[in-house]
């Protein structure tokens, strides 16, 4: 998912003017979401402002976390065999296998966020924000449970056999259920369709653009800059096109290529990105007992960092939440796709997404950073801790690998590429599951959404936009707001659904296969 810093421009010429005019018009909106989504509440016991919409998320993750009986903590063994395909038949309805739907899914959360946001976590929020940012990634597998088997609960399988479903559905089916006559109807539309507006806006501006916008400016780095080879006015509009045509093959093909394309994509790019990491620490090994130290001393004790342990705490939980996306709703979309006839199991199958977004990938980042220990760290954290500008997460990250591998540009450039592509292939998805319940489903609609995101793709690449980009941000969580009133509601579906598949389990109702024998 991405982080908050703002994009660079590589359009520049004629096209500032477009750019600023842009900007203009949404600046006055987006402040006035911003303003709203990430506002900070005062405690005046613990002498700290908190963000409202980090504590609305982690509320959320512990009451479900206690609700269901710590499930994340119980249930990994069958996760991991339900990933592997021990319970799968291939007549089950859906389009894709459990860890098509989990690439799919992690593809979407796992991003520039992982680099950058983690940069900047580490160093306005010290070591100590890691274990907090480890804690709240094990809660938010619960919400991920509850979530994603909401998607599957109440999704719709079309005639042809493909799949809709995501907080759209079970917002508007389940809420109306829930809630007695006409006002159950009239308050699940009215969720269902807010829903759906904020993750087709942020589909298109965050997961796209923004996305676009970051690879260009990646590569154009390491290819020398202005001078380089990317440095020409054209370069952009070229490198979006290009893109765009990669990114469109896929969306095209609709879940079942995007399934297949991110089953491979997403291993690919954590292999690549956390053996960086482990050959950071290997070459610091002796450093590591006084790294996993200094992160346990500072998650309670604050020590270097503004608000001390509880500013440890915030900006942990802060960085988990918007890298792992848990209660946003995005993820159930392509988790409601998969091949099963019981909703628990993807339920099951997404607790693990949050682990490795956040307790693997995001803990590799901050984990690198403090072992590296860089100069150039603690001076960043010295300028926070004064009231100074953060400087950009990526610079902090890069320059921790950096003192193992000087060519690391090039990797972290690979990774970007790679984390980029696989988000903006997903949220292309998300966002046309969005269109076609605003808009309905057929295929010229399709075909219509699909032609639109593509062009973003290169509007992104040579436009900043950075007020929409911004708006877009702050939408998103919006959708955590509507997304996580629906699953309070609906969380004793959610439990019903956990019993009858156990009890199926224990009657032998629901029995393991060979995978090869499906």
């Amino acid at each position: 998912m991405p982080s908050h810093a703002m994009p660079l421009d590589p359009g520049g010429g004629t096209l500032a003017g477009i750019e600023q005019a842009i900007n203009d018009l949404f600046t006055p909106i987006s402040d006035a979401v911003s303003e709203f989504v990430f506002a900070e509440i005062p405690l005046p016991f613990l002498g700290i402002d908190f963000p409202w919409i980090v504590g609305w998320l982690v509320l959320a993750a512990v009451i479900f976390t206690v609700y269901f009986g710590f499930v994340q903590f119980r249930s990994v063994g069958l996760a991991l065999r339900l990933v592997r395909g021990r319970y799968s038949r291939d007549d089950d309805p859906g389009e894709i296998t459990h860890f098509q739907a989990l690439s799919s899914a992690v593809s979407g959360t796992v991003g520039l966020g992982n680099i950058a946001g983690v940069g900047v976590a580490v160093t306005i929020g010290g070591a100590g924000a890691t274990f907090w940012m480890i804690v709240a990634g094990l809660l938010g597998m619960c919400t991920k449970f509850v979530e994603c088997t909401l998607g599957v609960r109440y999704r719709e399988v079309h005639p042809d056999g493909t799949v809709s479903g995501g907080p759209m559905h079970y917002l508007r089916r389940g809420v109306a259920e829930r809630l007695p006559g006409a006002t159950g109807r009239v308050v699940g539309r009215v969720l269902a369709a807010l829903a759906a507006l904020f993750i087709l806006f942020f589909g298109i501006a965050g997961g796209n653009m923004f996305q676009a916008n970051q690879t260009f400016a990646q590569l154009q780095s390491v290819t020398g800059g202005d001078t380089g080879p990317l440095g020409s006015d054209g370069a952009a509009l070229i490198f979006g096109i290009v893109l765009a045509t990669l990114v469109g093959a896929v969306v095209f093909g609709g879940i079942t290529v995007i399934g297949r394309v991110t089953s491979k994509l997403v291993p690919a790019m954590a292999i690549v990105y956390v053996t960086a990491c482990l050959v950071v620490i290997a070459v610091n090994l002796p450093q590591v007992p006084a790294a996993f130290g200094a992160i346990l001393a500072g998650a309670f004790t604050g020590a270097g960092v503004a608000g001390g342990a509880v500013g440890a705490l915030i900006v942990g939980f802060q960085r988990a939440a918007f890298s792992n996306e848990a209660g946003i709703g995005s993820a159930p979309i392509a988790h409601s796709a998969v091949k099963t006839r019981h909703p628990v199991t993807e339920g099951y199958v997404a607790l693990l997404e949050p682990f490795i977004d956040t307790v693997v990938i995001c803990t590799m980042t901050a984990l690198t950073i403090v072992i590296a220990g860089t100069a150039f760290w603690r001076d960043a954290q010295a300028t926070a801790l004064a009231g100074g500008d953060t400087p950009d997460g990526v610079l902090v990250t890069s320059d921790a690998f950096g003192t193992v591998l000087p060519w690391f540009p090039y990797v972290l450039t690979v990774a970007v590429v790679l984390f980029a592509v696989s988000t903006i292939i997903t949220w292309g998805y998300y966002g046309q599951k969005a269109w076609t319940y605003l808009f309905g489903r057929s295929t010229l609609s399709e075909r219509a959404y699909q032609v639109v995101f593509t062009l973003f793709v290169v509007v992104g690449s040579v436009l900043t936009l950075g007020s929409v980009l911004s708006f877009a941000d702050a939408v998103l969580f919006l959708l955590a707001l509507v997304n996580i009133i629906g699953l309070y509601l609906l969380a004793p579906v959610v439990k019903h659904e956990m019993r009858d598949f156990r009890e199926r389990l224990r009657t032998g109702e629901v029995t393991e296969v060979e995978p090869t024998k499906r």
